[in-house]
C-alpha cells in the first residue's frame, strides 16, 4: 500500500501573502503542495503560470503537485518542469496522445499523473495505467474550490483499484500483487489521488474507497489551525487505510 499523503491545494491560500501560506503548510505537516493551474479555456477558471510555481519553489521543499487543467498541455511542460513542478498531471480530456504526453514527462524527469473528470469513464487510462506514477480522480467538476464531493467517486475509485488489479498493479503490503501476470519489471502501484470536496466528515471513506493521495482546499486553509487540520485528516484517513488492509480490501 501506498502512503497516506496530504496535499493542501493553493487555490484555496491567500495569494497576497502566498509563501507564508506555504510556509505554514510545510510547518503543519503537509506533504505536498497542490497547485491547480487552469487555463480559462478547458476549465471555466484562470489562475497561474510557471512563474508562479518558480516563486513557490523557492518558498518551501515539499514536492509541488502540479494539476494542468489546461487545453493542449504538451506546449507548457517544459516550462512547469523548469520552474519546480515534481508531479505533472496533466488530463486525458486534454490530451491528443496521452501516451507521448507521459513519456514526455518522465523525459523532463518529473513524476507523471494522469486526471480524469467526473464523467470520464475509468476505463479511458486502462492502457497507460503501466506508465503513469499517480492517477487523480475529480471529486467536483473542475475550475472552482469549495464545491461539494460526488459521491460516485467512490465508485469510481473501486472501478480503478479493479483496473489496477487486473494489471497486477495494485499492491499489498508495498509488494505488487501476485496475481498480476500483466505487471511489467520495476512496475510499482500509482498513487490514486482524489481532488475535490475532501474534508474531515468523508476523508476517511475517501481512503477506504482506495485514495492514497488526498486533495483539500477550504477544509484546511479556511481553518484557524494549518497544523492540527492536516493532523485531523492525516489520522482519519490512515486509520480507514488500517481497517481496510486488516479487511483484505
Amino acid at each position: 500500500m501506498n502512503p497516506i499523503i496530504i496535499a493542501p491545494s493553493i487555490l484555496a491560500a491567500d495569494f497576497g501573502r502566498l509563501a507564508a501560506e506555504v510556509e505554514a503548510l510545510e510547518r503543519g505537516g503537509a506533504d505536498y503542495i497542490h497547485v491547480d493551474v487552469m487555463d480559462g479555456r478547458f476549465v471555466p477558471n484562470l489562475t497561474i503560470g510557471p512563474p508562479v510555481v518558480a516563486a513557490l519553489r523557492r518558498a518551501t521543499r515539499l514536492p509541488l503537485d502540479v494539476h494542468l487543467m489546461i487545453e493542449d498541455p504538451d506546449r507548457l511542460l517544459t516550462a512547469f518542469a523548469a520552474a519546480g513542478a515534481d508531479v505533472l498531471t496533466v488530463h486525458v480530456e486534454a490530451c491528443t496522445h496521452l501516451h507521448r504526453t507521459l513519456q514526455t514527462i518522465h523525459a523532463l524527469g518529473k513524476r507523471a499523473g494522469v486526471a480524469l473528470n467526473p464523467a470520464t469513464p475509468i476505463e479511458t487510462v486502462r492502457w497507460v495505467l503501466d506508465q503513469v506514477d499517480q492517477v487523480l480522480l475529480m471529486a467536483v467538476n473542475p475550475g472552482f474550490g469549495g464545491q461539494s464531493f460526488i459521491p460516485a467517486t467512490l465508485a469510481r475509485l473501486v472501478e480503478l483499484k479493479g483496473l489496477l488489479a487486473q494489471q497486477g498493479l495494485l499492491a499489498r503490503q508495498g509488494l505488487l500483487a501476485q496475481a498480476g501476470p500483466g505487471a511489467k519489471p520495476g512496475a510499482r502501484t500509482p498513487d490514486i489521488e482524489v481532488d475535490g470536496g475532501i474534508d474531515a466528515e468523508n476523508i476517511a471513506e475517501v481512503a477506504r474507497a482506495g485514495a492514497n493521495v488526498l486533495v483539500a482546499g477550504t477544509a484546511i486553509l479556511r481553518t484557524p489551525d494549518y497544523g492540527a487540520t492536516v493532523a485531523t485528516l492525516r489520522r482519519r484517513a490512515v486509520e480507514a487505510l488500517s481497517s481496510r488492509a486488516g479487511d483484505g480490501s
